[in-house]
């Protein structure tokens, strides 16, 4: 006889392995199922809590007799299991969702293409530096579920992708924010960027007028998006100049925040983390920290003392006068454009991996004016090369330390060997911090 489940988990990485820790701590009969081989650390976890799983296969029978289905973000729609559990109309939720149901905590919701990870760690910086009882969790640290187990808290800031929010339907951040939408991950949304798009918003799918919403208001989309949608939140937008709706702007060298009557100002030189789109990271942050009733001059000094995010624009060494820089997150276009426009001295550009349906026209104007030679690095390099060979020269290379090694080869002093792939890691490497690592080893060893 089939036996049967309250709950089945989808996939046995971080996401998965959370949920399964908190549905055993609320005494709820959970299977975990991953068609792949689960890693040891993982598995143990599994065994040490008596929590039954399956490893590379998945059996219909146990996850069709489910009442609902937790879905790690990693698996696609178009997984034959999701097909038949579609089918069979049983219930799919995120691992998000699982979680915020069983957690009391105000909720700081954070998601955008580009700078979800820096903004949240900021963002923690600053509640934790203001003593609150706060965590971070979701697509950065550990799992929001995982970290439900131990303990909930008065805030929890999670950081939270597109994938992670495809799935919620009741969750509710009470503060969220969009920092930007740019194309990314459109093999998963059917080559459709306004799904993609719509799949953010829907951190604000459930907001009332008691909720604020932060995000950037140049950016074309949330602004179409916020007039189709007509969010019923209270909206703090952002912007660069000060232009018309902005409660948060920069002029002349200094950021400007108004929330409720509550003025905030620094300049924009104490900042520690550089470049514009980092300017824009910090006002959110610090709108985000103002409405839990942070004071300003402890905003203001986390401000100052945040230095930023491993594999993020992260400058690592200088060898004979040529500076190597891991920006190993920047996993899209977007993310690239923005590391060459805060760059200004001149660049070798390591740039590959799994292409997520780029647009790397995009990119062109910048790499004519800064960008020296381009090392592609990944199992197949034809698009990159395609794409820039007209602009400037492109290497084919298919290890890192062959892609590090010929960069330095073509830089001189002063230059800069930025990693910013523009792609998912997923060819040659674990993960983007997999790749970030493997970008400091080899510079380590040249």
């Amino acid at each position: 006889m089939t036996p049967k489940f309250d709950i089945v988990i989808l996939g046995a990485g971080e996401s998965g392995i959370g949920a399964a820790l908190l549905a055993k701590k609320l005494g709820i009969k959970t299977f975990v199922s991953d068609s792949a081989q689960i890693k040891s650390h993982f598995k143990q976890e599994l065994l040490n809590n008596n929590i039954p799983f399956e490893e590379k296969h998945h059996s219909s029978d146990i996850i069709l007799s489910a009442q609902t289905i937790i879905k790690s973000p990693g698996i696609p729609d178009s997984a034959e299991i999701i097909k038949l559990i579609k089918q069979k109309n049983i219930p799919i939720i995120s691992e998000i969702e699982f979680a915020a149901q069983y957690s009391n905590a105000t909720i700081i919701g954070i998601t955008g293409s580009n700078g979800k990870t820096t903004t949240t760690l900021l963002t923690y910086h600053i509640f934790k530096n203001a003593g609150l009882d706060a965590q971070m969790a979701g697509n950065v640290g550990n799992s929001f579920a995982r970290e439900l187990a131990q303990n909930d808290h008065k805030y929890f800031i999670l950081e939270l992708s597109s994938f992670q929010l495809d799935y919620c339907f009741n969750f509710n951040p009470h503060i969220a924010i969009i920092l930007n939408i740019t194309p990314d991950h459109l093999d998963r949304y059917n080559h459709d960027f306004m799904q993609y798009a719509k799949a953010k918003f829907r951190i604000i799918q459930n907001h009332s007028p008691n909720d604020l919403f932060i995000y950037w208001l140049q950016d074309p989309i949330i602004t179409q998006l916020i007039n189709q949608l007509n969010p019923k939140s209270q909206q703090f937008p952002f912007s660069y100049e000060k232009i018309p709706n902005a409660k948060a702007w920069v002029s002349n060298n200094q950021i400007f925040l108004n929330l409720n009557q509550n003025l905030f100002t620094m300049s924009i030189n104490e900042l520690q983390i550089k470049g514009k789109h980092n300017i824009y990271n910090s006002m959110a942050a610090a709108a985000a920290a103002m409405a839990a009733g942070i004071k300003n001059e402890k905003i203001r000094n986390s401000l100052k003392s945040f230095t930023g995010v491993e594999h993020r624009l992260e400058k690592f060494l200088s060898i004979r006068g040529v500076t190597f820089i891991n920006d190993s997150k920047a996993t899209n276009v977007n993310s690239v454009w923005y590391a060459l426009e805060s760059i200004y001295q001149p660049i070798i550009l390591i740039m590959g991996g799994i292409d997520k349906g780029n647009d790397y026209s995009l990119l062109f104007d910048l790499v004519k004016q800064k960008v020296k030679a381009i090392v592609a690095l990944g199992v197949d390099n034809s698009k990159i090369i395609k794409a820039f060979s007209n602009i400037v020269p492109v290497y084919d290379t298919n290890s890192m330390e062959k892609a590090v090694k010929k960069a330095f080869e073509l830089a001189s002093p002063g230059d800069v060997v930025l990693l910013s792939p523009a792609c998912a890691s997923f060819d040659l490497f674990e993960n983007y911090k997999d790749r970030g690592k493997k970008f400091k080893q080899a510079v380590r060893n040249l």
